[in-house]
Formats: C-alpha cells, structure tokens, sequence
C-alpha cells in the first residue's frame, strides 16, 4: 500500500497551485497566506528549508504542464524561508533569488510577501541580506534587458523600482547598471546631463539610444514617428501611450514582433480595428504563425491557451463588452488546426472504446479498469465530469491501487471524493481555469462541449434545447478525426 501524504507532497500541491489539499479550484487572484502552508512551516521547523528552496526553484522554472506555471506561491516560500532563524534556509532562499524572479512583478511581488510576513515583528524588514539580495537582481541582469523591463513593469504591488534601489542601497557594478539605475531613480533629464553630448563607449550609447526611444515614444503623438521607434528599436506594448494604441499602423508595426501568447489575448482588438482582414499580409503571417507546430512550441503555448483563445473570439466581445468583432473564418480555422496540432497525445482509441459501453449511471472507474484489462501503459487517467452522484462497478479505491496516479476533474462546485484523501496518488479538481495545466490536466474540451450538449439545458437551466442528431454526429465524427 503507498504511503499516505507526506509533507513534501503537501509542498508540491502548495507550489503547484497554492493549496495543500487535494482539490485544486480555480480562483482570480490567489493570495497565499501562511495558514495555507502548514507542510510548509513543517518542513522548516524540522531543518528540511533548503530542500523547500530547491522545490520552490524547480516549480518555478518548469511548472507542471506546457502552462506557464503560477508564481505567486513559490514566491511566498522564499519569502517565508529568507525569514527563517536557520542560516542555511536564509541564505539558500535569498540564492535562489535570481532564479526565480524572472521578471521586475516577480521581484515586486516577493519583497510585498516579505513585508507582509514582517508585520507584527519588531525587526527592520530591509536588512543586509535583503538589500544584497535585491542589489545582486539588478546588477545580475543583461543592461538592454534591465532597460526593457524597468520601462515596461515600472511598479506592482504597491512597489517601484525607485523604491527598491533606494532602499536596498544599490551599488552598480556596472557602468549600464549605473546609467539605468540613474534613469529609474533621477529621471532622463538627469541622465542627458550626464552622458549625452559625450563620447560614450559602445554599449552605453547603444543603452542611451534605447531610452532617448521610450522617452520619444511616450511623449510623441505622431504615429508615423511612433511607428519608426517600434520597428528601429523594438518598442513594446507596455512602452506606449494609450492613445497610441488606437493606431492601426502602430498595431501593424507591434504585431511583427509581438510574442505569440500575446497576439492571442489581443486577436479580437485586432480584427476589430482591421489590422487582420482577410486578404492583408498581417491575416497571411498571423495564421501561419498560429499554425506552425515549431512556432507554437517555441512560444509554450498550451493547447488549452490556444482552445480558450478561440472561445473567447467567437464570444464577438470583450470581456467587459467595450469593443465588439465579427469573426474572421479564416483566424478560427487557423486556431482550431492549431489547437489540434498541439495536442501531442492521441486519446481517439481510448475514447472510441469507452464511447461504445452501454450508457447510464456514471461509472469512474471505467478507464482505469479498460487500460488493466487491455494491457495498456498508461501515465495519468484524468476523469472529468459534471455529474455529482457516481456508482461504481468496482471498489474506486482498490481500482485506484491497481493504478496510482488519477486526477478527478468535477465541472461542478459540488465536492466529491471517490478515493482516500490521503492517498498521494490522486488529484481532486473542482472546476477548471488555465492553472490547472499545471496539475498535469489536458484539454478535453471537445468531448465536453458534446456532454454538455446532450444535457439539453444550460448549467442553470435557464436555456432549454433538443440536441439534434446532425450536430452530434458532426462533432464527434470532428473530435476523432482530428486526433489520429
């Protein structure tokens, strides 16, 4: 029999998703709090924090899945183990540092922790190892990737990096460094005194053209300047002027170099303001983009990124109703190829086999006992459904023991349990969002969509309808295509 849950494995589900229960639910804004981390603090009270700093490295740098993983909780671990009375875990936490703040929010977000856990304590919060820590991060990084992240993320969470370079004392190592660090804490003014009009080593005049650009572009309302500076130095989004991104031929100039993930978010703006119309070469390079297998790969999108994409284009609105689209044909077929193609495991076997069994009362343990009857390796079983009320052919538990790893996905925010919650082998998941890819979940959205369907109602029944024949054939016949 496999051991109950042990601490670490509480460890893993807290950095994984932020929680040490074995029910994952999705939320808007996770806020970890020490309540949170029992097996945490457990695990430093027992001498174990290097072993958690080196966990809290590796979720943030892999995650768990192909999305992007969440680092607010490993961010609150290295704060709660730089604050810790063992020297070790302090110093291995503020190491690790650099790791895992791979950007200026990160940094942001793990000095607020720190803040948030001093309060109530007697002691100063910017000590010696705190200021190092925070004076290494920015002498550490590359001066033209400093320059692009001190002007695009200027403050989070109630911190700047003015605030962090004063009260960290930072002492510049570099003569980049210096020069951003005069930027960030005296203004451009401050730095054309110092260095322009003088002959000026390669690198800082490279650095100086970087920011003269910014500083153009923010204070520039002509676009076709605007438009210059994006494409001779690589401007970004988050470097412009809001009145700038009315702009087609800023868009134009933006989306040659945006990053994939980030076309996806803004696909509904962009055909709305008709920068991808059918038959320009910004539609042609956006749908090749989106369908290029090595592309996506390179960009770590997820297929279920792509399939959420997708959903929310047909929706013809954004979130909050502002600006509205008609869908291009083109973009949703170049989605829905994309969304396909990612997929890098075919299930049409699987779900051909389980679809012909008799149908009634739902039966969980179906897959499991299918693969041991056919002999088939399997890594995961991921079960989903919206059914609260289950029975079973089988015992879940002992059909759980055959196989020791399963995720149980419920579409509803009904609680259920159909093995040992103890049992480090099972996953619970009440709902579903992108930060469940991290629980190791795959996209079964397709097959959900025909359930649903076939329910006849919406979820809160307010929308009644008759399933027609035609559309089930279609979209089961599509689903099983698509993945051989």
């Amino acid at each position: 029999m496999e051991p109950s849950t042990n601490d670490k494995t509480k460890l893993c589900r807290f950095l994984c998703y932020g929680s040490e229960e074995d029910t994952y639910t999705p939320r808007e804004d996770f806020q970890p709090r020490a309540a949170n981390a029992v097996a945490l603090l457990s695990l430093l009270q027992d001498g174990r924090g290097c072993e958690v700093v080196e966990e809290a490295k590796r979720f943030a740098e892999g995650g768990r899945g192909g999305a992007d993983p969440d680092p607010d909780p490993c961010l609150f671990a290295l704060a709660l183990c730089s604050q810790h009375s063992e020297l070790r875990t302090r110093q291995a936490a503020f190491k690790a540092l650099k790791e895992v703040c791979r950007e200026p929010r990160h940094l942001f977000a793990f000095v607020q922790y720190k803040k948030e856990l001093q309060e109530g304590m007697k002691c100063g919060m910017w000590g010696r190892a705190l200021r190092k820590a925070v004076s290494d991060w920015y002498n550490g990084q590359d001066a033209v990737s400093l320059a692009a992240a001190v002007t695009k993320c200027k403050q989070r969470a109630g911190w700047s990096h003015k605030d962090l370079l004063r009260l960290s004392h930072t002492k510049a190592s570099k003569d980049t460094i210096e020069l951003l660090c005069k930027y960030v804490t005296k203004g451009w003014k401050e730095v054309q005194a110092a260095y322009v009009d003088k002959e000026n080593p390669e690198e800082l005049a490279r650095l100086l053209s970087y920011l003269e650009a910014v500083e153009k572009a923010r204070h520039s309302c002509d676009e076709a300047l605007v438009v210059h500076l994006i494409e001779e130095h690589g401007l970004e989004m988050e470097q412009l002027l809001t009145d700038h991104l009315k702009s087609k031929q800023v868009w134009r100039a933006l989306l040659k170099d945006m990053p994939l993930g980030t076309v996806l978010r803004f696909v509904g703006k962009l055909t709305a303001i008709q920068v991808l119309e059918p038959g320009t070469s910004c539609m042609t390079e956006f749908c090749n983009r989106i369908q290029d297998e090595a592309v996506v790969k390179d960009a770590k999108i997820h297929p279920f990124d792509v399939l959420l994409a997708m959903e929310n284009y047909k929706r013809c609105q954004s979130s909050h109703g502002k600006t509205t689209w008609v869908p291009s044909s083109a973009i949703l077929i170049a989605m829905e190829s994309a969304f396909y193609k990612s997929l890098q495991t075919s299930l049409a076997d699987v779900a051909g086999d389980l679809v012909k069994r008799a149908r009634g009362t739902t039966d969980c343990t179906l897959p499991i006992t299918w693969a041991l009857a056919e002999g088939r390796a399997v890594d995961v079983f991921v079960v989903l459904t919206n059914n609260a009320l289950w029975t079973f052919a089988a015992s879940p538990v002992e059909t759980l023991r055959k196989h020791r790893q399963l995720v149980m996905c419920g579409l509803t925010g009904v609680g259920h349990a159909v093995a040992d919650m103890e049992d480090r082998g099972l996953l619970n998941i009440c709902g579903f969002d992108t930060r469940a890819l991290n629980a190791k979940i795959h996209p079964f959205d397709v097959l959900l969509a025909m359930e649903n369907y076939k329910r006849c109602q919406s979820s809160h029944g307010k929308t009644t309808w008759v399933p027609s024949s035609a559309i089930l054939i279609a979209m089961e016949s599509a689903f099983y295509k698509s993945l051989q």
